[in-house]
């Protein structure tokens, strides 16, 4: 009996070890709620993260777009700053011209010829200038009305070339960076 007495004892030490050492249920359903109140905060903030993570990337995106568009825009305007300039300069450049088909029109003179070859040094000097800056003259002669290149000054009836041809040039028309800088103002046919 004292054996059994003994036994109980021990198995009852041990129900009582074991009941300790088991959680009971009230705590149990404490950690779970716990459990599941971190995971809810933890997806709140994974979620958040996300819309943060999104909303950086819009706003960097629309700075680099931005930051793009205001270069383009320096760019056009540094390569037309220059147009006001060059269309006060076109005026010279046609005196030019009109100065060397006057003294090609009086050929006898001799001294038309030196002035006629300062005239037209000058003149290419100012061709050099406006090409180091994006100036060309438009090669138009020949070619089909265009209006928004051309300026029809005058219709002339011609049988031998199609409608709207080019067949002379009364002021020449100009370009600065593929950009209409002057009109040409022409005579087509009819």
């Amino acid at each position: 009996m004292a054996k059994n007495k003994k036994q109980q004892e021990t198995l009852t030490e041990e129900i009582f070890e074991e009941q300790k050492t088991l959680p009971n249920e009230e705590e149990t359903t404490q950690e779970a709620q716990e459990n599941n109140s971190l995971a809810e905060e933890l997806e709140a903030l994974k979620a958040e993260n996300a819309k943060l993570k999104e909303d950086f990337l819009r706003a960097f995106a629309d700075a680099e777009n931005t930051k793009r568009r205001c270069a383009q825009e320096i760019e056009k305007n540094n390569k037309y700053a220059i147009a006001d300039f060059a269309k006060n300069l076109l005026s010279v450049a046609d005196n030019l011209h009109r100065a060397i088909d006057a003294v090609n029109n009086n050929e006898g003179n001799e001294n038309c010829g030196a002035l006629k070859k300062g005239v037209e040094l000058t003149e290419n000097e100012l061709m050099k200038v406006f090409g180091k800056f994006g100036i060309s003259k438009m090669e138009i002669m020949g070619t089909v009305f265009d209006p928004n290149f051309h300026q029809v000054i005058q219709e002339v009836e011609d049988k031998n070339k199609p409608a709207g041809t080019i067949i002379a040039e009364l002021q020449t028309g100009y370009m600065i960076n593929g950009r209409i800088l002057r009109e040409a103002m022409v005579v087509v046919t009819k």
